[in-house]
């Protein structure tokens, strides 16, 4: 039985933290075992809100470190930067020319980023024909994403079946894999955990910037000896993504039962955090220091990418007369 193609990307707008691991980047790497994994770093989709070189190169790099740290295999996935096939740039071109502005002009997540306060051009408008293209040219079959950004897959079957009534069938038609039971992962106060609150966790820093986020986390001012709820706790509320079933339970018997705090739970947090991702974050390191074999990687992810690529833009140039 032919395996199924999932694709999916990230931007590369910061630091990746425990909400990413989480919510996509585990998810992703479990993914390539059963299925043909297509995952990239969307560098492309990052200008409209990292104009500066310097950031986007740097940000690009870690994040691709980030993956391979995980366990992203380049020779079970295909993975690569957004902008090393820039066929992607062509056919977003060709379906611009089938997507209605009304389309367009219903994309929420344009709405949310103006209202953000991000400024208003071309590029940001025209996201979502960029991402149709980013799913349409590797034929996948499954995009998994939040319930948030079930918009753009709906999108892009529009923009694709427009241009199959103009030209005939050429795309395989993708289907949104909606994680239902998302996790909300809390921030170091308690909200959701994001780059732009600057309430993240990442564990690929090192020990002492690491630990300092950790004794930032927000917590009440009951004292030491007083017991104290576990889940309404932000320290807790962290520990337990991490922690196994018997670590919880005595972590939760620690707050209920007083002369333990938070300063305790925080130093407990950060061990655990320390020791599960210990392979990982060695393998961060020494991918960090041997861009060589972090290059190699990307190249073997470009080359496969493109190969399907080519054929796509192949089978769409042919409908359009080129």
């Amino acid at each position: 039985m032919k395996k199924q193609r999932v694709l999916s990307g990230i931007q590369p707008s910061g630091q990746l933290h425990l909400g990413n691991y989480f919510g996509m980047m585990s998810r992703m790497i479990q993914y390539q075992g059963n299925n043909d994994l297509f995952c990239f770093i969307a560098n492309y989709h990052a200008l409209t809100t990292i104009p500066e070189k310097d950031n986007l190169s740097k940000n690009t790099f870690e994040a691709v470190c980030d993956f391979l740290a995980l366990g992203l295999d380049p020779e079970k996935s295909t993975f690569w930067i957004q902008s090393d096939v820039p066929q992607v740039t062509e056919l977003t071109w060709l379906l611009s020319n089938v997507t209605p502005m009304g389309l367009l002009d219903r994309a929420t997540s344009y709405k949310d980023k103006i209202a953000r306060g991000i400024s208003a051009n071309l590029g940001l408008f025209s996201y979502p024909v960029l991402m149709a293209a980013d799913i349409l040219l590797y034929d996948a079959h499954i995009v998994p994403v939040g319930k948030d950004q079930l918009q753009h897959i709906e999108m892009t079957r529009d923009v694709a079946a427009r241009f199959h009534s103009k030209m005939g069938e050429t795309f395989v038609m993708p289907e949104a894999k909606v994680q239902e039971n998302t996790m909300l992962i809390p921030g170091t106060d308690g909200v959701k955990m994001s780059k732009s609150k600057n309430n993240i966790i990442n564990i690929f820093l090192d020990d002492k910037k690491l630990r300092k986020q950790i004794m930032g986390i927000q917590t009440d001012s009951i004292s030491m000896e007083e017991s104290k709820s576990p889940d309404a706790c932000n320290v807790f509320n962290l520990y337990k993504l991490v922690a196994s079933e018997g670590q919880i339970k005595v972590m939760r018997a620690n707050y209920e039962g007083g002369n333990y705090g938070y300063g305790h739970a925080k130093q407990a947090l950060y061990e655990l955090i320390i020791n599960k991702f210990s392979k990982e974050r060695g393998r961060y390191n020494y991918f960090m220091k041997n861009l060589d074999e972090v290059d190699k990687a990307l190249a073997v992810g470009a080359k496969k990418a493109t190969a399907v690529a080519n054929e796509v833009l192949r089978r769409v140039r042919k409908k359009l007369g080129y």
